[in-house]
């Protein structure tokens, strides 16, 4: 009934949905003063079909958080992830957001490599420190790496510090080995905040 409701269906060879997408008016009116950063998330909860729900999210004047748009998907792989993106930039007039946060998946990375080529894109650091107990918690000195890797990440303000740090930090623990805290410093551009006070 409203003209400027806004939806795409993704369909299969068979006729079943495979993904959608939807904004309503107020949404997309919304995302003209408050698209300009977007936070993307598909680890909510899931609806009875098991699609996980992908909501975009962006923050108001106010500070709060704000709908800008929200799809179901059949598959979290790079095909999908494409599809919504450019679902919702069709949506939003063809313009894309200057900075977007999401979890660590190479799919929605590659995703927004090839449908916002120029936005900067960030990990959830969030979702990161949240990971710690699971990733690093077999260690005798758990309680310990996990209160000096907070620091290390949290407190310094320059890159030249947090590196010094962040090598006396897996010095010190033993953790040159690790894979996960590898992986992370070699993507360190994407989730600590010294690398991105810059730009977010």
């Amino acid at each position: 009934m409203n003209k400027d409701f806004y939806f795409e269906i993704d369909i299969d060879d068979d006729s079943r949905i495979r993904n959608v997408f939807w904004a309503d008016a107020r949404t997309r009116a919304a995302c003209k003063y408050f698209g300009d950063v977007i936070s993307f998330d598909t680890t909510y909860l899931t609806n009875k079909y098991e699609m996980p729900f992908a909501p975009f999210v962006g923050v108001n004047h106010h500070g709060h958080s704000i709908l800008l748009g929200c799809g179901l998907l059949l598959f979290e792989d790079r095909s999908s992830f494409i599809w919504l993106f450019e679902c919702w930039l069709r949506c939003m007039s063809n313009k894309p957001p200057e900075g977007i946060v999401t979890n660590q998946c190479k799919a929605i990375q590659n995703a927004i490599q090839c449908v916002f080529p120029n936005t900067r894109h960030r990990w959830c650091l969030w979702h990161i420190m949240k990971k710690i107990p699971k990733k690093l918690q077999r260690f005798g000195q758990y309680k310990d790496i996990k209160h000096m890797m907070k620091i290390v990440v949290y407190e310094f303000s320059t890159v030249t510090e947090f590196e010094r740090e962040w090598d006396g930090f897996v010095t010190k623990y033993e953790l040159g080995g690790h894979k996960w805290l590898t992986n992370l410093y070699e993507e360190r551009h994407r989730w600590v905040p010294c690398y991105l006070k810059q730009h977010f």
